[in-house]
């Protein structure tokens, strides 16, 4: 059973993560394989939580479908390697997330003939298949091959795929957090519809900077003491905190702290006051999250 598990002074929610499945055990070392812990900031001093129990009643929401719809590649016009050859083989300007077709997808360190590197397993703490958020693309040979970001550390690690291991999907949701401002940016179709002070990691606990996007997502329906009314999980980590349980997973959560807002209080977290945190409910998995300072 998935189990939050909170220790004084620094909030924990413990998970399961996705694994690396190796063909071939001398590629991979055990090093390569995910934490189990999702990492988020303490929101509360004083004595520690009774652990929560966010396992079987935990609802994600997503507007993504492994199933054919009209979003899929075809109608998106996204070239994936069949047929006649079209450019570009990505949308321009168009945030990508490739939904998994199966629990494991075959991975490749770079674009090349041959068996895979390894297997990736695509589940994130609630047993959903995440999206994971598409970096690039490229045609080798005459096969096309995207390049994803997982949600596995170091931060920004990727790998390339065949077409067939997945669905596209274009994203018309992103995140933008300035650091140096303390400001969230909720943009939908590039309109920005939120708007909202946050606060960001200590001088000793920064926030880490660069693309991520939200891995899994808990809701609350009481308003939690630690993480507010939502906690969005993101594909990164903090960049200090490594000897945390998880190696320190970071996250845009709620807190009912109005004095959080626009401060550098929190062990990496992006902390969002719960009535701003109402805007971000419906952000769906996959949603890029662009930190920068």
């Amino acid at each position: 059973m998935t189990r939050a598990r909170f220790a004084r002074g620094r909030d924990l929610l413990v998970i399961a993560m996705p694994v690396c499945h190796d063909r071939a055990m001398t590629r991979r070392s055990l090093a390569l394989l995910p934490a189990v812990v999702l990492f988020l900031s303490a929101c509360s001093s004083g004595a520690g939580i009774d652990p929560v129990d966010v396992g079987p009643g935990v609802t994600i929401e997503t507007n993504l479908s492994v199933t054919t719809s009209a979003a899929d590649p075809a109608v998106m016009g996204l070239d994936l390697g069949a047929g006649e050859p079209r450019e570009p083989l990505l949308p321009k300007d168009v945030d990508v997330v490739a939904v998994p077709r199966e629990r494991l997808i075959r991975v490749w360190e770079e674009p090349r003939a041959g068996d895979p590197d390894f297997l990736f397993d695509t589940r994130n703490s609630t047993g959903e298949r995440a999206p994971l958020l598409v970096a690039d693309a490229r045609r080798v040979d005459g096969q096309a091959w995207y390049e994803v970001y997982l949600p596995i550390r170091p931060n920004g690690r990727s790998v390339w795929l065949l077409p067939d291991e997945v669905r596209l999907r274009e994203h018309d949701h992103r995140i933008e957090v300035d650091l140096s401002e303390r400001k969230l940016r909720y943009l939908v179709e590039g309109e920005v519809v939120e708007r909202v002070s946050v606060g960001v990691g200590t001088p000793s606990t920064p926030t880490a900077t660069g693309t991520f996007y939200v891995w899994v997502k808990v809701p609350y329906p009481n308003t939690h003491p630690a993480y507010g009314i939502m906690a969005l999980g993101l594909s990164g980590f903090s960049e200090v905190l490594k000897d945390w349980p998880g190696g320190g997973r970071m996250a845009v959560h709620g807190t009912s702290n109005a004095g959080d807002r626009g401060r550098s209080v929190s062990h990496g977290c992006v902390r969002v006051y719960n009535e701003d945190m109402q805007a971000l409910l419906d952000v769906p998995l996959g949603t890029p999250v662009i930190i920068s300072r």
